[in-house]
């Protein structure tokens, strides 16, 4: 099948490999972007287990909490460009959007926009710019639970982190190490099959290629792929990182969590576009 240039600039924002691999990629792949992905893994040519996407769209990420209520909100505002995104006047209005956001606690995304379409008007009149609420996540926190947050570059990154007690600096230092580790899930536990099986394919076969590996009984080569897979996808997992705060950086998520018995229960990570490209493109 034909392959398109938006298709061609989707894989590339997604892996960083060149255009003619890319290409080459989904022809192989009858289009599927997916698949091209996983062809050009097996090649060497995209990071493994790769989640960003170029930034393709300005904007703002916030975070509110109500210790009234208990909840949290995060939320995720885009405009058209830079100089309007570090302005005092967008700062104003994403902290206006995310404050009713979190007295509403819309259920999905079409809720949100709607009890939100009236800031949003008076800001495009006043900016002059075309805005657009991306995501949310809200969290609620159960008795004796605790958040943790972190901002970065002013908005760019914004983390949140749903603790089982109040672990004080703590708090914060998970939610930095969120933003800065960008993981995918929490424990190796939390993986999904089908992202396992995923992984196992690739390994296997990288396996099987390999003339290293060829003597090794077969037991042992599936001990090999097995290993992979966990050492990529823990890569992923928040509680295999180094904790952002620990001066040497060798204490683990993990054994912090253990040291202060504090268990993370949920975390939510925006980056500013992250990934605008292939979701306009679904």
């Amino acid at each position: 099948m034909a392959v398109t240039i938006q298709q061609i600039k989707d894989l590339q924002n997604r892996t960083g490999a060149g255009i003619m691999d890319c290409k080459k990629a989904l022809t192989e792949a009858d289009g599927d972007i997916e698949k091209a992905i996983d062809i050009l893994r097996e090649k060497g040519i995209a990071k493994a287990a790769s989640k960003a996407g170029r930034t393709a769209a300005e904007g703002l990420t916030n975070v509110k909490i109500c210790d009234k209520c208990g909840y949290a909100v995060i939320v995720e505002v885009n405009c058209e460009t830079d100089f309007v995104s570090g302005s005092p006047k967008f700062g104003e209005f994403v902290e206006a959007v995310t404050a009713r956001l979190l007295e509403k606690k819309p259920a999905s995304l079409e809720e949100a926009k709607e009890i939100t379409q009236d800031l949003f008007t008076d800001a495009v009149v006043a900016m002059r710019e075309n805005f657009v609420l991306r995501r949310f996540a809200l969290l609620k926190a159960e008795e004796g639970q605790a958040y943790g947050t972190y901002k970065h570059m002013g908005g760019k990154i914004t983390a949140l982190v749903l603790l089982s007690k109040d672990c004080g600096e703590v708090n914060r230092g998970l939610a930095m190490t969120v933003a800065s580790g960008d993981p995918y899930y929490l424990t190796l536990e939390d993986v999904p099959a089908e992202d396992r099986a995923r992984e196992l394919t690739l390994a296997q076969k990288e396996v099987a290629d390999d003339p290293k590996l060829a003597a090794k009984p077969e037991n042992v080569r599936a001990m090999i792929a097995e290993r992979k897979v966990a050492a990529r996808l823990g890569d992923n997992c928040l509680d295999q990182k180094p904790y952002a705060l620990d001066p040497e950086g060798k204490l683990t998520v993990a054994e912090l969590c253990k040291q202060k018995g504090v268990k993370v229960i949920s975390f939510v990570r925006y980056m500013v576009g992250e990934g605008v490209e292939a979701s306009a493109a679904e």
